[in-house]
């Protein structure tokens, strides 16, 4: 591969000034710095195409696979030759080398065109970036594949959970849904609703255990041994290159492994089920526990009273909210008077919220091994073999058998 510079294969186009409201209204994406940021009725780049980060998230890169119009916070990219190059290649590449780095030093930062087409590269001829690009995409499109399995379980979990609780049509005993199959109702003065007859009010806090993280930075570590500490920001969205760490000696308590239900009570309100490597809980988020309810039910009853939670913030009129352990003890919640109708329905969603994380662990050690082959495939350390990318779809692909 011989040296070149980047102004060489690539064109770095300014953006267009473009209005959206965020909202999904039309059929075309807009992208901003840091991807997506809204869709409209017409489009200003055909398709396929690179989007950069000009402005705010500088150097970001997003492939859009459809027609796209990029914000003038970005530039988009166009191939000098494509004859010589693979868009989905330079996608791949364009993440190396560093164009986050490239600052126009101007008092708002931002990326430099001049500086980026003055970076010297080495890439490989056409044929061997369409492996390279071909072998990629497999993995990420395996990664996209379980986020959409897992958005379609997380939907059947919430609907199975909301058909017996919220609606009240779980089985009854001849196992027809009981609200609508006349089972007795009565009225609850507490909640102005009609509940099942027999059927309880508690708080969430009734009905698990709050444990509230630590304040980590009286926890740095002192060797090599250490465990990322999870703040708001890894809860979200996962560890980084900025997660910080703590003593792996902390209590168990504050440990948080996969499965482990998160409650974000300041600033970002949020209730999820951790899917990743094993971590430090930071204060203002509590682990949630139950030592008579299964997950999925104290998962499901936080979830639900969010929205009520998010418009007490609201009431206040502040910018952060924050719950405390005195407002899980106001919430009010209707309990099923029979535990073991708790446990049946627990039959049904456990397993989708088991399948649910081992999806999103899979996702992680995929995305490890992307990223770690990345920079060897691009610099001629690992070579992908014509044979690599059939192998790989079809190790990414279920395996399904028919008969007997």
């Amino acid at each position: 591969m011989k040296k070149e510079l980047l102004g060489d294969r690539v064109e770095l186009i300014y953006g267009f000034s473009v209005r959206t409201d965020n909202e999904p209204k039309g059929k075309y994406p807009v992208y901003g710095s840091n991807g997506i940021i809204g869709f409209i009725d017409s489009f200003k780049v055909k398709g396929p195409g690179i989007i950069i980060g000009r402005k705010g998230t500088v150097g970001a890169v997003t492939y859009s696979s459809e027609n796209f119009t990029p914000t003038d916070t970005t530039y988009y990219v166009a191939l000098k030759d494509n004859t010589k190059d693979d868009l989905k290649f330079w996608y791949y590449y364009l993440q190396l080398i560093g164009l986050d780095k490239l600052n126009s030093h101007s008092t708002v930062p931002g990326l430099s065109r001049d500086l980026a087409y003055l970076k010297e590269i080495r890439v490989p001829e056409k044929a061997e970036q369409k492996l390279i690009a071909d072998f990629l995409t497999v993995i990420d499109d395996k990664i996209a594949l379980n986020k959409r399995i897992n958005t379609e379980l997380e939907n059947l979990a919430k609907t199975i959970y909301n058909y017996w609780f919220v609606q009240f049509d779980f089985p009854n005993n001849e196992g027809k849904p009981y609200k609508s199959s006349g089972g007795e109702m009565e009225w609850n003065e507490e909640l102005k609703m009609e509940i099942p007859k027999g059927w309880k009010t508690k708080s969430l806090y009734d009905i698990a255990i709050y444990t509230n993280g630590l304040a980590m930075q009286k926890h740095r570590p002192n060797g090599d041994e250490k465990l990322p500490v999870i703040k708001i920001k890894e809860m979200n969205e996962g560890y980084s290159a900025a997660t910080e760490y703590a003593r792996p000696d902390i209590e168990d308590a504050y440990l948080i492994r996969e499965g482990d239900v998160l409650f974000s009570w300041s600033a970002s309100l949020n209730v999820m089920i951790w899917a990743d490597k094993v971590g430090a809980l930071n204060q203002h988020i509590f682990k949630v526990t139950s030592e008579f309810y299964p997950r999925y039910y104290f998962y499901h009853q936080i979830s639900n009273y969010l929205n009520h939670f998010k418009l007490m913030a609201e009431n206040r009129k502040t910018t952060m909210g924050h719950i405390t352990i005195d407002h899980l003890k106001e919430s009010r919640i209707v309990v099923p008077d029979d535990d073991s109708l708790i446990l049946k329905c627990g039959e049904r969603i456990e397993p989708i919220l088991d399948l649910i994380v081992k999806n999103r662990m899979t996702n992680i050690d995929l995305m490890e091994v992307r990223d770690f082959l990345l920079p060897m495939l691009m610099n001629g350390q690992v070579k992908v073999k014509s044979e690599a990318k059939e192998q790989l779809s079809m190790a990414a692909e279920p395996q399904v058998k028919y008969g007997k």
